[in-house]
């Protein structure tokens, strides 16, 4: 029966079908008005905990990043999201859909995530005007390529 419930709960609350769990620290990049606030409010409920901002001086367990194409450079803004996470956790970089303002092209989102050592592991719709890309830095260690 929990197994429905929590079927039933990633249909209808937006921040469990992204994968998030309560307990979790979030930090949000990128907050202007135009955000999605429906899920940024489902976020902040399911994890029982608000979302942290840039001054966050601890590691999170994901990050929300809302990037328009003229916020400047994405690649930088990516690497700059992988600093206070561990291995592994995710980045949700949310983009306007298409035909929006500040809509960013599939293959930059691509070309970034590659050249900061991300893998873009799946895309969801993240509401009305935004969609979502789940990235991820690579578990295996690196050792010997620094």
């Amino acid at each position: 029966m929990s197994a429905t419930a929590d079927h039933a709960e990633e249909r209808t609350n937006p921040a469990a079908r992204l994968g998030f769990q309560p307990g979790q620290v979030v930090q949000e990049l990128g907050y202007d008005d135009d955000t999605e606030q429906d899920l940024r409010a489902a976020i902040e409920e399911l994890t029982g905990t608000e979302l942290v901002d840039e001054e966050y001086d601890d590691v999170a367990d994901a990050v929300l990043l809302w990037f328009r194409d003229d916020d400047g450079d994405l690649t930088d803004a990516l690497v700059d999201a992988t600093t206070m996470i561990d291995a592994g956790a995710p980045i949700w970089l949310m983009t306007p859909k298409t035909g929006r303002d500040g809509y960013v092209e599939a293959s930059d989102i691509g070309e970034a995530a590659a050249t900061a050592g991300l893998a873009q592991t799946s895309s969801v719709n993240a509401g009305k005007d935004w969609a979502g890309s789940r990235l991820v830095t690579p578990k295996a260690a690196r050792s010997g390529k620094r």
